[in-house]
């Protein structure tokens, strides 16, 4: 098998260091087809881990296609109550997720936007109780990518596919610090760093953040009182530590849903439910999108916005200087999970609890009242560039430099 070695390194990284599987703990593959070998990689060093069981739930985006094409939106909305509870079940008992990425950007091309629509809608109500337990911390997941030919074409379509495919192996690796010496030391040094960064801007408390850069943004973000900045690793209720993201370069709050106003332009494509939304703005007034265009995708980009009414407004913000590991690749990857990790990027929808003090303690009701964003999505698009600034304001009015041309100051 090729890359077998930096495959195994792969998946013992993301066991040990992405959910940090415990003894006796289930654990929950969900992988696409085409990464089936690699899915059969983790599972074996999960049960080596001490896991007690490890259940794999394979997809393939060419029969998902089929199926959309073909059944009706009603159908297509009826969420059988075996599937609501095959991922509930685990979550109660504090089960790893594991989540490989890796499709092609656009495998729903052409598909009937209203089905899109309606599914989207009926996944988000019946994976409500698990979004819950997720927000509660009651369980570690971690997100990671695999090629796929289709997703490697798309990102080097000049090259032959075994050519392209070796190309994304290597820059997945590269990605994820696969190469000489300890890979989870290195893990745990870029998590230090991290956790530094997050801090200094914890010691600011910031009423908001203003960015602008030369693309035309020039937005007015506002955070919740006792927001949190996150980066790096994160922890369960029980306290044991895990990485969501692999890789993750990113500093992370909750925006307030109420206070975000201006305009903000997008700096890469966005892949959206198979479909690819390119150079699109958004404009913001008291928190709600007012206005938006795009060069490509615009009826996906509008599909997103009418998800539901929090799917209007910002659930998180998270900084990324342009001068870091993915981003020093150049490569546009067409893939939320690595190219978000290379800019600075919002999140359309839903707000992550553990974002605000107390906050997987708080009700539906206390969060909203806090200006936590509730939807049933949960979308970054980036939106950072080498020339973007940022602008921190404190309570007592002062104005703190946070990025000067792309980069944390500190």
């Amino acid at each position: 098998m090729k890359y077998e070695k930096q495959l195994l390194q792969y998946a013992k990284l993301v066991v040990k260091v992405g959910v940090n599987v415990q003894p006796g703990q289930y654990v929950t593959i969900m992988s696409p087809l085409h990464a089936a070998e690699f899915a059969k990689m983790i599972e074996k060093e999960a049960f080596e881990a001490g896991a007690k069981d490890v259940k794999i739930t394979f997809n393939d985006q060419q029969a998902d296609k089929i199926r959309f094409t073909y059944a009706d939106a009603e159908t297509l909305s009826d969420i059988p109550d075996w599937f609501k509870e095959m991922r509930t079940y685990y979550a109660r008992k504090g089960g790893a997720f594991i989540s490989i990425a890796g499709g092609d950007p656009e495998a729903f091309k052409g598909i009937d936007g209203m089905k899109m629509l309606s599914f989207s809608r009926a996944m988000n109500k019946a994976s409500e109780e698990f979004y819950d337990l997720m927000d509660q911390s009651v369980f570690p997941w971690c997100m990671v990518g695999y090629p796929s030919e289709a997703w490697a074409k798309k990102i080097f379509p000049e090259d032959k596919p075994s050519v392209a495919v070796d190309k994304l192996f290597k820059a997945i690796f590269n990605a994820v610090r696969i190469g000489r010496g300890d890979t989870a030391k290195k893990w745990r040094s870029h998590d230090r760093v991290l956790k530094r960064r997050a801090k200094i801007l914890n010691n600011y408390n910031f009423k908001e953040l203003h960015f602008k850069n030369g693309l035309g943004t020039d937005l007015h973000v506002g955070l919740v009182e006792n927001h949190i900045w996150q980066g790096g690793s994160d922890k369960t209720n029980k306290k044991v530590k895990y990485m969501p993201n692999m890789p993750t370069e990113e500093i992370f709050s909750m925006p307030d849903m109420n206070n975000v106003s201006g305009v903000v332009y997008s700096s890469m494509p966005l892949s959206y439910q198979g479909n690819l939304i390119e150079d699109f703005s958004l404009t913001f007034k008291d928190g709600a999108v007012v206005g938006h265009q795009a060069k490509k995708g615009g009826e996906v980009l509008a599909r997103l916005l009418e998800t539901d009414e929090g799917s209007k407004r910002l659930g998180e913000v998270a900084l990324i200087p342009y001068e870091s590991p993915i981003s020093d690749m150049k490569i546009l990857f067409y893939n939320t999970l690595y190219d978000e990790n290379a800019s600075c990027h919002l999140a359309l929808g839903s707000s992550y609890a553990m974002t605000i003090k107390g906050g997987e303690k708080m009700s539906k009701e206390e969060a909203k009242a806090a200006g936590s964003n509730d939807s049933g999505v949960h979308v970054d698009f980036m939106f950072g560039t080498a020339d973007m600034s940022v602008v921190g304001v404190t309570h007592d009015g002062r104005e703190i430099t946070v990025f000067k041309d792309g980069n944390f100051v500190f």
